[in-house]
């Protein structure tokens, strides 16, 4: 292997090759992320929307599959995070991955477990307060990734972030999918690359077949990002469900979120006044107003009717703009090993 392919990410982790799965919600199941991390890469499982039960299940069957390090994607405001917590450190994952509004407690405790905290940003000024919360890896994902995303383009973003010089690996995300732009990441000064759509869209992916035919026919032109899901920023391909999303009256918008709030809190068995309390915390400890934290009760339902019921047509579709790039499904060995033979040659090609 290409001596540049063992980069700082690679020692942190623990993994053969600087490539990241990214934790998709209903797409980073245990499926998934054993098919990545037995082929090299390091693989995060999306917690974020599971509850204790469900995650302790995903994590005997991801380590009764395989001895390779792998991560959890957890929300700090959701239900059941301290046991959550808990069960990371009793399963001995090597890294815990999380966004916006990270809490300074559950950092510190997974610190001390000798758990790698691998923090997402969107802008380069909460990079340095990222490193000072704790964060042992920084993954920069540009306004190109898909899902929540910031403003900036992925290499200014990653730029300006390296110049920073932190001392942690900084790994590139958005707008990648094979070899020549792992190769290109290193060059630039990242230390790997983060991909989630690109995993999303392969045979392993537990994604139903009707919605990954959208994702394979999208159009890169056509993968706006829109505010109207939840209150934020948030890329995803143009449908007609986001075409009316976009359509709607601030007031529609509004029912529509308390009426899928309530259809989320039935589904995670919380009371109304948890749901108050947790939408008055997630308003309160991060930068979410909380006119956006009663609109995040739409996000959920309205994504699972795509990726997890298969009616794409009546949900919306996180995804980066990389989308309309792809047109094919490969196994992720087939992906991964496909990546790392033409980063070697593209870098082999820069030496010469």
């Amino acid at each position: 292997m290409h001596a540049a392919l063992s980069t700082p990410l690679t020692d942190a982790l623990g993994c053969e090759y600087p490539i990241i799965q990214t934790a998709m919600g209903w797409v980073a199941t245990k499926d998934l992320v054993t098919a990545s991390i037995s082929n090299g890469a390091f693989g995060f499982l999306a917690a974020a929307v599971m509850d204790p039960a469900e995650c302790e299940i995903e994590l005997q069957a991801i380590k009764a599959a395989t001895d390779k390090p792998f991560g959890v994607n957890i929300h700090a405001f959701q239900p059941g995070i301290e046991r959550i917590i808990d069960l990371c450190i009793d399963y001995q994952v090597a890294a815990l991955s999380y966004g916006r509004g990270p809490n300074p407690k559950i950092v510190d405790r997974v610190k001390a477990a000798g758990i790698k905290c691998v923090p997402t940003i969107g802008a380069s000024k909460h990079a340095a307060n990222a490193v000072d919360m704790g964060a042992d890896i920084l993954v920069c994902q540009g306004q190109e990734g898909g899902g929540h995303t910031g403003a900036t383009p992925t290499w200014l973003l990653l730029a300006d972030v390296i110049d920073q010089q932190l001392g942690v690996p900084v790994i590139a995300c958005g707008g990648f999918k094979d070899g020549r732009g792992l190769a290109a990441a290193l060059t630039f000064g990242a230390d790997g690359i983060a991909m989630g759509t690109r995993f999303m869209m392969t045979s392993d992916s537990p994604t139903p077949q009707a919605t990954k035919a959208e994702y394979i026919e999208a159009d890169v032109l056509k993968i706006p990002v829109s505010t109207k899901l939840d209150g934020l920023p948030q890329r995803m391909i143009l449908n007609q469900t986001l075409a009316d999303l976009e359509n709607a009256s601030k007031l529609g918008m509004l029912i529509r979120a308390i009426q899928n709030g309530f259809k989320y809190r039935s589904q995670t068995g919380m009371s109304m006044l948890q749901t108050a309390k947790t939408a008055w915390r997630m308003a309160s400890q991060s930068d979410m107003t909380v006119a956006q934290t009663m609109m995040a009760g739409n996000a959920p339902m309205i994504i699972q009717k795509a990726m997890v019921e298969g009616r794409p047509d009546e949900g919306v579709l996180p995804s980066g703009q990389i989308a309309g790039l792809i047109a094919d499904l490969p196994s992720c060995e087939q992906l991964i090993n496909g990546i790392i033979q033409d980063a070697e040659l593209n870098l082999k090609r820069v030496a010469a």
